[in-house]
């Protein structure tokens, strides 16, 4: 029987939502791997489809996002286990709650509104704050410490590789310029003078991408993730990957097809599945969304 959704704040719309449930195949009595819960908008339609046998395993970087998601399913007839930390740690988090394997994994490797819309952490361009850019506040170096200390070759080699922005090595020159850079204000200023008007919104969005990237260490949790997957996988369970900028969706593609050659994993979207015209027009954050999906074979 279906339950009712679990009641709490709608700070953030998952995208892609029925694909991924359907993707998931949910084993109602499984256990369910959340490496990045956020407010919980994937967790809350995943939970519903869960029996009180079932478990749900809860991470995120963001203390924020986790109280929120304490709060929203203190309720839950599920039993949920949320974790401070990273995802790529998969090994240490499932040891501390005695899990050995998992019906299924799920990331969604996008930004919440709760980040987006903060008016203290730095992450859009478009509203000014602190240039912070940490998803966990525990963690010591910000954005600020790396626009501000780093070389200009390195700031470049940071805006071009995770950004893919071509006037990277003017970019960083500019801001070893301007320095010191304390508020978003700070850093748009310092792109804004050496880029021309023309789609400099667009060279402003890849330049916070690729220092939030490189703040976070983004790819490379990423790539120590699908790296280590598959050896909690069950046979027949799924993961189920959303990213939103190339860089990621090709480490997940590529990934992917080297566990398919090796027979281990069954690539179940050989296209990323993509938002309809009618969740983008609800939701602009799902434009740019890719959904890839596999279950482990063997």
């Amino acid at each position: 029987m279906t339950k009712p959704p679990l009641q709490g704040p709608l700070l953030h719309v998952p995208v892609l939502a029925a694909e991924v449930l359907s993707a998931l195949h949910i084993f109602p009595d499984g256990v369910y791997f959340d490496g990045t819960i956020g407010v919980g908008g994937h967790a809350a339609l995943i939970l519903q489809q869960l029996s009180s046998q079932g478990r749900y395993i809860g991470i995120d970087r963001d203390e924020e996002a986790l109280s929120h998601c304490k709060q929203r399913f203190s309720a839950s007839s599920v039993s949920v286990s949320l974790h401070h930390g990273s995802y790529h740690n998969i090994k240490s988090i499932l040891e501390r709650y005695g899990v050995q394997r998992v019906n299924g994994f799920i990331l969604d490797l996008g930004l919440s509104s709760l980040q987006l819309d903060s008016d203290s952490r730095g992450f859009s361009f478009q509203s000014d704050s602190a240039l912070d850019m940490r998803f966990d506040k525990s963690q010591s170096e910000t954005a600020a410490d790396i626009l501000n200390t780093l070389p200009s070759p390195d700031l470049a080699n940071i805006i071009y590789k995770y950004g893919q922005e071509r006037r990277s090595r003017t970019i960083a020159r500019n801001i070893e310029k301007c320095r010191p850079l304390i508020s978003v204000t700070d850093l748009v200023e310092a792109v804004r003078r050496v880029t021309p008007p023309n789609h400099r919104n667009r060279t402003l969005a890849r330049v916070f991408q690729a220092i939030r990237i490189k703040v976070n260490s983004e790819l490379d949790h990423l790539n120590t993730f699908l790296n280590n997957f598959i050896e909690y996988l069950t046979i027949g369970g799924r993961v189920a990957i959303i990213s939103f900028h190339s860089l990621e969706d090709r480490q997940v593609k590529h990934r992917f097809k080297d566990l398919a050659r090796e027979g281990r994993l069954t690539i179940l979207t050989p296209k990323p599945l993509i938002a309809s015209a009618e969740e983008i027009a609800n939701n602009r954050r799902s434009k740019s969304a890719k959904l890839r999906v596999a279950e482990r074979a063997s």
